[in-house]
């Protein structure tokens, strides 16, 4: 690969692995401890992952118990918990704290669908950007070493990544989809 065309690579291939981390915190009537990933805990004064301070499992299909290694840090996990997103009560029994997932309903299904479906088409635009970008660069090259049939082949090539790109964008919005659609 051409060094040139080897940058927006690189850029192309954060945007999708950024959207397998945002898909990744979507959840879909599992349990899966990624949706505990952008919630920090107040660990000493410091905002602290709370995979960092506790032991997280998923001991049956729509449960996840979360097990600090400090005991004083469980109100602080469980206000954490509230204060996110993430919509679910924490059920503190003192030792240890569990997030029971509900099963969705319908509606909420297709809405999570929907964001799914949102988030795909917004690093599409993210991937069209950056071969826009490259495409600008490349005209840039005219009238220097670089020959108008060189700059046609590294557009060329540029739109091949693109497509590849966009291609799995497809598959992973698709598999979550149906992730999320399935009861």
């Amino acid at each position: 690969m051409n060094e040139k065309i080897a940058a927006y690579d690189v850029k192309m291939t954060k945007t999708i692995n950024n959207l397998d981390g945002e898909l990744a915190t979507i959840r879909a009537g599992r349990a899966n401890p990624h949706v505990l990933d952008k919630i920090a805990v107040d660990y000493y004064g410091s905002p602290t992952p709370i995979q960092q301070v506790a032991n997280v499992s998923v001991p049956e299909a729509r449960m996840i118990q979360i097990q600090p290694w400090e005991k004083s840090m469980l109100k602080a996990i469980e206000k954490a918990i509230l204060t996110s997103d993430i919509g679910i009560n924490p059920t503190n029994d003192g030792t240890s704290i569990r997030l029971v997932f509900p099963e969705l309903t319908e509606d909420r299904r297709k809405e999570l669908a929907k964001d799914v479906k949102k988030k795909g088409e917004e690093a599409k635009v993210a991937v069209r950007n950056i071969r826009r970008d490259g495409n600008v660069a490349f005209k840039k090259l005219k009238g220097t070493e670089i020959s108008e049939d060189e700059i046609k082949d590294l557009e060329d090539e540029l739109q091949k990544i693109t497509d590849k790109y966009i291609a799995q964008v497809d598959k992973m919005v698709e598999a979550k989809s149906k992730e999320i659609m399935t009861v």
